[in-house]
Parts: structure tokens; sequence; C-alpha cells
């Protein structure tokens, strides 16, 4: 700016011929006259009083407000960002004096705008937004530590403890001189300024009497409903944010140095996950008992968070009352449970009780942390069947009404892809962890479809995280462990693309047992021919591409979108508590459970079930928004898992319930059998082997002359590799070892 003396409306924005005058008064009229319809007072006079009551510097302005009340100040400062908003930091500072009849220079007020009539993706931005302020939505995958920076407004700010300054000292004649940030860079003297020393490259930088601002760098990428097809996502740099975070910035597109290298130098960052209400990131400090987060809280206070820049909230105080009262009537329907089921997914024809499985997985359990030990609440959910079954739509609806988490293939992820790797930081230059999958997922859903391609790698690195809700990484000098609070949604088609009935869930799909155990429902899709559901399927698929009138008459009880507030909004606000009534149903159900296997030694429930009947029950709690779980919630969470057991517990040769099935990969019916064949080999190679030993034939032979149920080539060499100590097997030829 270039200051005219005494003048101030001979006094312009540096290379146009807008005056700094009327900027000022457009602004203040802005400020102090404009109030929404059904308001009858200035909103941002009032907002204002309230940003200054609770000691905040930073002050939101919606950008949709000030275009509707003056277009021509609100391209001045989307077109002059970097002059006009200092002018609006000075112009709020005095109005504020004004209101407290204090000195202007005792006050700082931030300016921070926000909810722009454009809202772009990082890949539309072109060279014509540079020097402009634009909106990017994306999402978080890193950020640095913080950082000092003296960032500041082109001017010394009014207030000392807020600005950024350099103090600089010759180090032959001691003369000291102070340099102010000029637009986010400060000029270092190359000359001593003295007139008797006038020395070169003498001055030093004495940082413990230096201020600086505290600076983060975050690497955010777009969002992956926005990347189009064929596409990889693109990244750019911004600031402030957490790693897994939906945001939108809204910023100054700058580019330094080369002309390829641009950022978002940013001043507002708003969270966009699952609704303008509630989030799933903030009910942890909730769920362990600690108070909510200050933008909850202020904004139940003073109907609009101005926290420090970061918006999280869309509404006022009253418009939340509203929203709150819509979903506790939600909750209040006696028939919540089966509309919300309905809701679920409703193009997807049947599968109640797979849709009920995963509701309870979007609510989800209460975490809590006993003396020692910390147990998730987390719900983990597998689907396994025959291609066609509606697994990858299911897997879809669910990562559409999760507020939080990522939807990936198991074919194309690695382990440091679904949980972290090492790069190297191009600002600082220090080796950091970039975010997998899992580990944005954090609080949400992770999605992993083709679960059974992944490779063994990236299935280990899934143990810690879906039991310990943790990922330990120590990789290039960095040892560290990140929180996955996650719940794993997964699907998998049987080897060869067909399940054989014939055999285990774990045969069919072969994972690792270690790694089954740790679903806490799995679910078998089969698709079986059937004249009258076939038809049925067929009518109601052909009903979704029929005329609009069909589509209205099938409509979700719910709408996705009142849906995912309502899931927040049980999270966020709702933490139900066993009842003694519920924890002695619970006990009594899981001593019936295990009493199922007793009689035919077989293990018919763990203690991990029991740890899944408790989540289930609280989650069906939360449906509700009950604060404590009752009988009719544990008697459900039994009938659910009774049904995910029956399909996926059950031992093909027995036709039992058999949790060693799941558990170990082998059922104790399959285990029995292999001992006796085992014995039974044994004899008859001690009884026939000769010098020259046994073709594999002749055993086979042998063996269905004496058994009573027919034995395969398979069965028997497995059996001979149980008694490989004692025989050996070449070449088709069972000789005994000496």
């Amino acid at each position: 700016m270039e200051d005219a003396e005494g003048d101030a409306d001979a006094t312009f924005i540096w290379g146009t011929n807008l005056s700094v005058s009327r900027v000022q008064s457009r602004f203040t009229s802005f400020i102090k006259t404009f109030r929404l319809p059904e308001e009858f007072d200035p909103k941002y006079l009032q907002l204002l009083q309230e940003t200054r009551e609770r000691g905040e510097v930073s002050f939101n302005i919606d950008g949709h407000h000030m275009h509707d009340f003056d277009r021509t100040l609100y391209m001045w400062a989307i077109t002059y960002p970097a002059e006009t908003v200092p002018i609006f930091d000075g112009q709020l500072s005095a109005i504020a004096a004004e209101l407290e009849g204090t000195d202007p220079e005792e006050i700082q007020v931030q300016a921070r705008i926000y909810n722009l009539l454009e809202i772009k993706v990082i890949r539309d931005l072109n060279p014509s937004d540079i020097n402009r302020m634009i909106a990017v939505s994306g999402m978080v995958t890193r950020t640095s530590g913080v950082i000092p920076d003296q960032r500041t407004a082109n001017h010394p700010p009014p207030c000392p403890l807020l600005r950024s300054l350099a103090l600089f000292r010759c180090m032959q004649c001691g003369h000291e001189v102070v340099e102010w940030n000029d637009r986010g860079k400060v000029n270092e003297p190359s000359t001593c300024p003295s007139p008797s020393c006038q020395a070169r490259y003498s001055m030093q930088m004495l940082y413990n009497r230096s201020c600086f601002l505290d600076k983060q760098l975050m690497k955010m990428q777009e969002n992956p409903n926005d990347i189009p097809e064929g596409e990889t996502p693109h990244t750019d740099l911004v600031d402030l944010a957490k790693p897994g975070d939906r945001i939108t910035v809204t910023g100054v597109y700058r580019a330094a140095g080369a002309v390829y290298k641009t950022y978002l130098d940013v001043v507002h960052v708003e969270k966009n996950e699952s609704t303008s209400l509630f989030s799933l990131s903030d009910t942890l400090a909730a769920e362990e008992g600690e108070e909510l987060p200050a933008h909850l809280t202020a904004a139940a206070k003073a109907g609009d968070a101005q926290n420090n820049g970061v918006r999280t909230n869309n509404v006022t105080g009253e418009e939340m009352a509203e929203k709150r009262t819509q979903l506790q009537a939600i909750a209040a329907d006696p028939d919540v449970y089966e509309k919300l089921a309905a809701s679920l997914a409703p193009s997807i024809w049947q599968l109640d009780d797979v849709k009920k499985g995963l509701l309870c997985q979007l609510f989800g359990g209460v975490s809590k942390t006993l003396p020692g030990v910390k147990t998730r609440g987390e719900i983990n959910v597998l689907l396994v069947g025959d291609p066609g079954v509606s697994k990858s739509q299911i897997l879809s609806y669910v990562h559409k009404l999760a507020p939080r988490g990522i939807y990936t293939s198991g074919k194309g992820s690695s382990a440091v892809g679904l949980t972290a790797y090492v790069t190297r930081d191009p600002e600082t230059k220090e080796m950091v962890l970039e975010s997998g999958a899992l580990v944005l997922s954090d609080r949400g859903i992770c999605c992993i479809d083709e679960f059974d391609k992944m490779s063994e790698a990236a299935r280990s690195m899934l143990h810690e995280v879906m039991e310990q809700q943790t990922i330990s990484v120590a990789k290039a000098g960095i040892i560290a462990t990140l929180n996955a609070r996650t719940s794993v949604l997964a699907s998998a088609n049987p080897v060869g693309s067909r399940y054989n009935p014939q055999l285990s869930v774990v045969e069919n799909i072969q994972l690792p047992p270690s790694l089954m155990s740790r679903f806490d429902l799995i679910y078998l899709l089969l698709d079986k021919p059937n004249e009258a559901s076939d038809r049925k399927l067929a009518k109601h698929l052909v009903s979704l591409f029929g005329d609009r009138s069909n589509l209205e008459a099938k409509k979700a009880p719910i709408a996705a979108e009142l849906l995912k507030e309502y899931i927040a909004f049980a999270r966020a606000t709702c933490h139900p508590a066993l009842s003694s009534e519920a924890a002695e149903a619970l006990a009594t159900s899981y001593a019936e459970m295990r009493s199922m296997g007793m009689s035919r030694k077989t293990v018919s429930a763990t203690p991990r079930q029991l740890e899944s009947l408790i989540r289930l029950s609280e989650s069906l709690a939360r449906m509700r928004l009950a604060a404590t779980v009752t009988v009719d919630d544990v008697t459900e969470a039994v009938r659910l898992m009774k049904v995910a057991m029956q399909q996926s517990s059950i031992d093909p040769r027995t036709g039992q319930i058999d949790m060693d099935v799941i558990q170990t990969g082998v059922s104790a019916a399959e285990r029995g059998m292999k001992a006796r064949l085992s014995g039974e080999v044994r004899a008859l190679l001690q009884a026939r082997l000769g010098g020259q030993g046994m073709r594999l034939a002749e055993l086979l032979e042998g063996m269905n002359a004496q058994a009573s149920v027919h034995v395969s080539e398979r069965d028997l060499r497995l059996a001979l590799s149980e008694l490989e100590e004692d025989y050996r097997l070449a070449a088709g030829v069972i000789t005994a070892r000496t």
C-alpha cells in the first residue's frame, strides 16, 4: 500500500485503483448491519461480542453472507485476499474496541472467510487462481510436526503477544534491528544499517528475542468420491487438520519459488465428515469419560463455532436444537430398529439379518478402558459368498453411510498401503510416516473388497488392528504406535469362485484361522437356485430400472443423509451401560452356547463370542439412544450371533456348530477322524509293509477294504504326513525310515 499523507481516501491497494477507505467502509457496514431474514439483531456484531467474551482471536465470516450483502466486497476479498484480509482484521479490531471502549492497538481479531460460492477440487486448480482466495475440498493424508513460522499481516499487528518479528544483531558492532513479516517473508539484512559500521553479512538472528507463530504442514489429496474414473488422486499442501479428515479449506493459492510448486496459505478449515452437526472423530473423548470437544460445547453456547479457524458446525444453536429434536423423534419410534434396517441398502433384496448385523457395525459398541487393558467397541464383519450376491454393493452402501472410512480392494492393497509407510518430507527433509487406509479410517469403517486376494504380508498387518486397534511401526529409525480404531468390513470370494458346502468356511476362502476369529460376525451369502425366490428377485431388480413411481414406492423409511446424521449423533452422544438384568442374560446366553458342544466334546462358543455379544447389545441400545442395555437387546444380539454362527461355524461333516472351524480351521470331528485314520494307517503298514515297501495305491485299496467310510487319496496323504517321522512317501512308494 502507498500512504498519502493524512488522507485515507488517497490510500490505495498497490497495483489497483481500489482505495483502502472504500474497503473499510463497506466491510464495517457489513459487520454492523448484516441480518439473517429471521433475526432482528446484526449477526456478526453479536458474534464478535461473543468471540471477545470467549477470549478467542479467530472470527469466521460466511462467504455467502458477504456475497448476499455486498457482491463487490465479496469480489474484492476473493481477488485481492492478501491486501483486503489485513484490512478486515484491522476493522474487526476497531469495531471490537468501539464496543468495549478500549484502544484498538490492544485488540487482535483475525477474519477467517469460509463457505465460498465455488468449491474446487485439486485437479481443477490452474494458474489463474494464484494469489486469489479459493476453497478446495479433499482428504488429509499426512501432517508434519508443529514448526515455528514468522507469518502474519503485511504490517506489525497491534498486540505484542501475537505479532511475528525477527530481531537481528550485528556481530561486529552490536547494532540491533527488527524486521517484520512482509507477506509471509522476513527479509534478512545483508548489511549492518549502522552508519559507522556498514559491515556486510554480519547480521545474525537472535532467536530467543524473536517472536514466532506455530506452523503445521499438511498433505491433502482429493476425496475418493471426487476422483474421475481411471485417474489417481492429486495432492497439495495445506495447513491445519488431522489425517483422515474430509475437509474444505479456504485460503490464498500461492506459487513458491518455481511456478510449478504451489501451496495453499489456509485461513479456514471446515470438517465435513458425516454431517454438519456431529462427527465420529469427536466421540473419543466422550467414550473415554472426558468432556466434549470445545467446538461442540462452544456451538451449544454461542450458536456458531468460532474455534481457531476450524469450523465443524454449519448451524446455529437453534438449528442444532431442531436437528436434535428430529433425531430424538426417530429414536422414540417403537419400530426404529426395523426402519433403520430397511433404510440400509434398500435396493438390495432381502438379506435382512445381514443388514441388521451391518447396522450394529455402523452404530458400534462402547470402547472401555479397564485396569491394565483396553477393550474395543468396534465390530468387525466378514461377508463370504458366491459372486453376484451383492457383497460389493453392500460395502459401497456402508462406506457411504460411515462418517469416516476408506474403501479399498485386497488385490490392490499392500501392507504399507493399509498401515503406514516411511517417506522423506519435502519441506523438513526428515523421515515421516504417511498414513495408510486403516489409519485414515480411525474412528470409522474400513471396507476391504476381495479380502481373500490380499497378500500374506497385508493380512498379517490386520491381526493387531482388528484386536488391539493400533498399528506398530518400526522403519527407518521411526518407532511409533498409530491409532487404528476402525471397524473392518470385508468381503471374500471362495476358492474357485463357488462356495463348496462340503468344506468349512476357512477351507473355502483359505484365510488364517487367527484372522478369521477376530471377526465378530461372519455371514455366508450363497447363490442357491430356487424358482420362487429367483422370480421375486428378478421382479425386484426390474423394478429398480422401471418408472419413477416404482422407485418412490420403494423409498427407504429414513433418507440416507438423515440416517448418516442419526448414526453420527448416536455415536457422539449415546454410550449405553449394561444393566444388571442384561449382564445376567449375557452370562446365561453364553453358558447355553457353550453347553451346546459339551455333549459332542466340541467348542461352540469362546470368550471372544461373549465380547462380541456385549458389543452387539450396546450397539442395539445405541440405535434407540438408550442409556442402558436391556434384556431385549441381549436377546436380539444372541439371535444375530446364532444366525452368523449357523452359517459360518457349521462343521460340514457333522452339520453341528463347532467354533474350532473358525478358531483353528479344523473341526473337532475332523481332528478326531484324522487321528483315527492315522492310527489305522500305522497299523496296516506295520502288518503289511515288506522290505521293498508298499505302493500308495495298494495302501489305499487296503484301507477302503477294511474302513466303514470311503477314504480318499487326499485323506490318506494327510494321514501319512502325520507319520512322516516313521514312514517316507517317495515316487508313490511308502518305505519305513531306519
